[in-house]
């Protein structure tokens, strides 16, 4: 048989094609010279999704070439890199072999898939430009700008011109006006507003301030927003860590939704502009739907906050300091995987919180799963690899004590200590949740975040999730073939369970203690071992019923690991009851208070000096495609995949939720029986959960494509 050239073209489109091809966890590589993403390490990973609707596909081999010119890639050969037939089903962190790659050069790579059908074409020529100096950072985006004009404009009752954005954003500000003279003009700018008026006095850390602008006849008008000292002078704080700096290109910012024009003539017209600056997102990556539109609209609250936090190309902690925060970066970091088919920016933030630690003991602690999470949604060992002797340090196995527990008060920090897990700060503590003090009787006995939590040389929450930690690193020791050190961390690990379940249960009330020193039962001594998988199964249930008996006592923070708890619990209503709470204690509440982006803490009842732009309260973004949706990792780079919907209270939801490996489709209902829709990504398979009734579930395997279940 002789086959035309387009029967050929024909057969080998129908075939499964390489796609969403990313060089160092970033993909839009070929941008613009003045805002494309530069690589930065001489031996960067490649990543690729496989385009197919035809089900069960799954890759068997592949061969990825690298060169200096794309037309070598177009006839199958290289002059840098041939990886050569390489058999297996990997297709993310695929790191590039052969010598180092030279700084400030044009790079093309391609890759052909041999899968369960046969040879694929091969993928289109992907370009990448090294950075100046190969340093081994990640690769990052420049920020990017996005012109948005008010949702509404319209003269107030003193006369000043008023606009709303409908959204708060971090940005900056321009307008043009009709004027025939120059006059000056004060622009009011807010996070909040009173009818028709930039609110003045906000309150604790809500954003306001007012500009003098002058106004020129013919030109537009650009407010530049001063630096602040509190967010861009070094500190001298408890960490030794200073804040991230807007770069010069961008140039300053400023959290805002509402403008008003003090001065400015009447009977003119007018242009406003607000360039929202932020990190590039991509808006119709993710996608959620449910019966509950008091859920419906936590989701679009979380996922927002995302995007509009993004504005220094960091994890940071609100507009206050803007400092990265290990606690901040992890919740963050789960719910922008949640939203969006982006990892670089997560990748950046836990590099750069490994090299600049903060004071608290979990935070310290959080830094190894920060690590873990980014290769377990990357299937990319590069973190793992580069931190790995510092990772180890940070289980903090030099503090372990006689009686299998570790303690940061028994005995002084020293010097080695400290500089062994890199804190340069002055005073490392426990914190279980923040803030510790603050108001009370609302809602709650105790004051502050922690339920009361009786801090002791021995504390509950630190080691719960100390034990967690200790088997994460075992599974990292694995990762990098480090036999000897899996081995003496599942000892660790094992005896550190032990010890904490003989130690802090008390059998009596069913439930666990602060301290060993103390009979006070809180929270969060039981919500964090029950999320860390610390409780043996015949006190789960004592347990999560003694975690509902105490509400939503714990800070916007803490709700991450009260919500991971419950669903572990399968207390998926009353984990989906907390989530659309109406109460002061849940996220109905921010949006109540006037806010688009989450609050730093649920109301300034509990934290008067709260922020409006705070990602660590936007736990729900990650929280709903994880657990209610049910859509996690099994394997890394989400090769394969659980999902398990609990849909608690909600009668019918339906997501796409994105991965490294293309996006995950779901549709779940249970308004008669229960049914589930899934569409898989090619080249993936997935461990279907599907609940028999009564808490009991039966689990399918399924391969890539489209599959219906009904019970």
């Amino acid at each position: 048989m002789i086959m035309t050239a387009s029967f050929l073209a024909l057969i080998l489109t129908a075939l499964p094609m390489p796609t969403g091809l990313m060089t160092d966890l970033v993909e839009h590589t070929d941008w613009p010279e003045n805002v494309r993403p530069l690589i930065r390490r001489g031996h960067p990973s490649f990543s690729w999704t496989i385009e197919s609707d035809t089900p069960g596909i799954s890759q068997k081999a592949y061969r990825l070439l690298v060169a200096t010119r794309p037309e070598l890639l177009k006839n199958g050969s290289a002059d840098v890199w041939d990886s050569g037939v390489v058999e297996g089903g990997s297709r993310t962190g695929i790191v590039c072999g052969g010598k180092s790659l030279a700084p400030d050069t044009d790079y093309y790579w391609s890759v052909r898939l041999r899968t369960n059908r046969g040879w694929g074409a091969c993928s289109q020529p992907k370009k990448f430009h090294t950075a100046p100096v190969l340093d081994g950072a990640p690769a990052y985006y420049p920020l990017a700008k996005t012109p948005e004009r008010p949702v509404l404009v319209r003269r107030n009752a003193s006369g000043n011109l008023y606009a709303d954005f409908g959204r708060s954003a971090f940005g900056q500000f321009s307008f043009s006006a009709d004027v025939a003279e120059p006059c000056e003009v004060t622009v009011h700018f807010g996070e909040a507003t009173d009818p028709d008026a930039v609110r003045r006095n906000p309150g604790g850390s809500v954003r306001y301030c007012a500009l003098k602008a002058e106004v020129i006849p013919g030109c537009r008008t650009e407010v530049a927003f001063p630096h602040d000292r509190r967010n861009t002078d070094p500190k001298a704080n408890e960490s030794g860590v200073s804040p991230i700096l807007m770069p010069e290109e961008t140039g300053e910012v400023y959290p805002f939704r509402y403008v008003e024009i003090e001065g400015l003539p009447e009977g003119k017209s007018v242009e406003i502009i607000r360039t929202a600056v932020h990190y590039p997102f991509n808006d119709d990556a993710s996608y959620f739907h449910c019966s509950d539109s008091t859920l419906n609209a936590v989701w679009e609250l979380c996922k927002y906050s995302i995007k509009a936090t993004s504005f220094c190309g960091y994890y940071v902690d609100g507009d206050r300091e803007r400092i990265p925060y290990e606690a901040d970066a992890y919740i963050n970091q789960l719910c922008h995987y949640g939203v969006d088919r982006e990892y670089s920016m997560a990748r950046r933030t836990v590099d750069h919180l490994m090299a600049n630690p903060t004071w608290p003991t979990e935070w310290m602690l959080e830094s190894v799963l920060l690590c873990w999470n980014d290769y377990m949604h990357t299937g990319d060992r590069g973190l793992l690899e580069k931190w790995y002797e510092l990772i180890k340090n940070r289980t903090m196995l030099a503090l372990k004590q006689p009686n299998g527990l570790i303690s940061t008060r028994v005995k002084p920090l020293d010097a080695e200590f400290l500089n062994s897990i890199g804190f340069r700060g002055r005073n490392m503590r426990d914190i279980v949740d923040w803030p510790q003090s603050g108001a009370a009787g609302l809602e709650k006995e105790a004051a502050g975040e922690a339920d009361g939590f009786v801090l002791t040389d021995y504390n509950a929450a630190v080691n719960a999730l100390w034990c967690h930690v200790l088997n994460v690193t075992a599974d990292i020791a694995a990762v990098l073939g480090r036999g000897d050190d899996e081995r003496a961390f599942r000892i660790e690990a094992d005896a550190a369970a032990k010890a904490f379940n003989t130690l802090f249960y008390d059998a009596g009330a069913g439930c666990y203690r602060d301290g060993i020193d103390t009979d006070h039962h809180s929270l969060h001594a039981n919500m964090y071992a029950l999320a860390f998988g610390i409780v043996p199964g015949e006190r789960v249930r004592p347990v999560a019923e003694f975690i509902k008996s105490r509400g939503m006592a714990c800070s916007v923070y803490g709700a991450q690991f009260l919500l991971d708890a419950l669903y572990e619990a399968g207390e998926a209503e009353y984990a989906g009851s907390l989530m659309v709470s109406k109460a002061l204690r849940g996220w109905y509440n921010m949006i109540a208070l006037g806010s688009t982006i989450t609050l730093e803490a649920w109301d300034p009842a509990f934290k008067p000096n709260l922020d409006w732009n705070h990602a660590w309260g936007a736990a729900p973004a990650n929280i709903i495609p994880r657990k209610l949706m049910g859509l996690e990792p099994l394997e890394p780079g989400f090769s394969k995949m659980r999902i398990k919907p609990q849909l608690g209270l909600v009668s019918n939801a339906e997501a796409v939720i994105p991965t490294i490996a293309g996006p995950v489709r779901i549709n779940c209902s249970q308004e008669e029986g229960f049914s589930l829709e899934l569409e898989i990504p090619a080249g993936t398979s997935a461990e279907v959960w599907i609940p028999t009734g009564e808490g009991g579930w039966k689990i399918v395997n399924v391969g890539s494509g489209k599959h219906s279940f009904r019970n």
